[in-house]
């Protein structure tokens, strides 16, 4: 089958981050024809004055659309494609040159109709950005993207770099209305329905991710909260490392009493823990500063996934809410 690519990417009210995008597409290394797809989704802040730039350079259809949340917009886009492979991006990330060859020179040897690929911090992002990065993506603190061949085998994408095969997206129907969490549900229905999905380890792209605390910890923490729904719909896909951030949150509240009591071995280990994220993260970024500010994110993490997680058992097992009641604001209605 000769794959012909479609990009899908919604965005709202991030026209600055879209044009960094598709300046990194203009440079994609890649002897075939590819199309880009955006799909605005109800922003007050557009884009279209952007893409003016690049109407010459890229092929890009853009869609505009009432706010129905990033899921249902890329289900919007991929309808409206016209490749047979789509490629969904988030509009915060970046680009190397090789990733759409990295792509598809894997697809056309080891075929799946479901892709994910890791995501790393550019040169260019703050310090921040990639002490973020790295709390999110280190074996340390979160095990790392590619896990064991298991998982890699049947690796749950994210759709900030996600492949899906248009034969895929129709037998599915596509991404649900929950955010966050649309993208592990989708993986998992997929899986199944007896498709296959794998890691492209090579397929990376640079995500910025949130760009201040307070959004970090508000992104961590809805994390959590889907987590426990998206185990009480896919009960195959529970596992108790899901619990290790509460536990470890509750762990070090713990430890602190014992602390102030008068019994510091405890809190000891945790200031070991966290001295060797910050001696890895410094080492890795080479800055003693993205080393503090790896240890404060790692902490952010956490809190925020240790809270929204317990929060959420605590309302559909216990008070034996529906999702939709407990957690309304991580629910979009689909108006189109």
């Amino acid at each position: 089958m000769q794959l012909e690519y479609s990009f899908i990417i919604p965005v709202f009210n991030r026209p600055d981050e879209i044009r960094e995008l598709l300046e990194s597409m203009k440079e994609l290394d890649f002897d075939g024809s590819f199309e880009i797809v955006i799909v605005e989704d109800g922003s007050s802040i557009s884009s279209e004055e952007v893409l003016e730039d690049f109407k010459d350079k890229l092929n890009i259809s853009y869609y505009y659309k009432e706010n129905t949340g990033p899921g249902d917009s890329r289900n919007y886009g991929m309808k409206l494609a016209k490749g047979n492979y789509f490629l969904i991006l988030d509009s915060d990330v970046i680009l190397p040159k090789n990733y759409l060859q990295e792509v598809d020179s894997f697809l056309s040897t080891n075929y799946y109709d479901c892709f994910g690929g890791p995501d790393a911090a550019h040169e260019s992002f703050t310090d921040l950005q990639k002490a973020i990065n790295y709390s999110m993506t280190s074996l340390l603190t979160t095990g790392g993207i590619r896990g064991s061949k298991q998982a890699v085998n049947k690796f749950q994408p994210r759709s900030f770099n996600m492949g899906l095969s248009k034969k895929a997206f129709l037998e599915s129907g596509g991404f649900g209305l929950i955010h966050p969490g649309e993208d592990p549900d989708l993986a998992l229905r997929l899986l199944k329905e007896g498709f296959k999905t794998i890691l492209i380890p090579k397929a990376v792209v640079f995500h910025k991710r949130r760009i201040d605390w307070n959004k970090f910890y508000t992104q961590v923490n809805k994390f959590g909260m889907v987590r426990p729904i998206l185990n009480s719909w896919h009960p195959q896909s529970a596992k108790i490392t899901f619990w290790f951030p509460t536990l470890f949150i509750s762990g070090f509240v713990f430890a602190v009493i014992l602390w102030l009591l008068g019994f510091s071995f405890l809190i000891w280990l945790y200031l070991l823990y966290f001295l060797i994220i910050g001696i890895d993260a410094g080492i890795k970024n080479k800055s003693g500063y993205i080393g503090i500010a790896a240890i404060i994110a790692t902490f952010i993490q956490f809190l925020g996934y240790g809270v929204g997680f317990l929060n959420s058992i605590w309302k559909l097992k216990f008070l034996k809410m529906q999702p939709q009641e407990a957690f309304p604001t991580l629910f979009f209605t689909n108006e189109n």
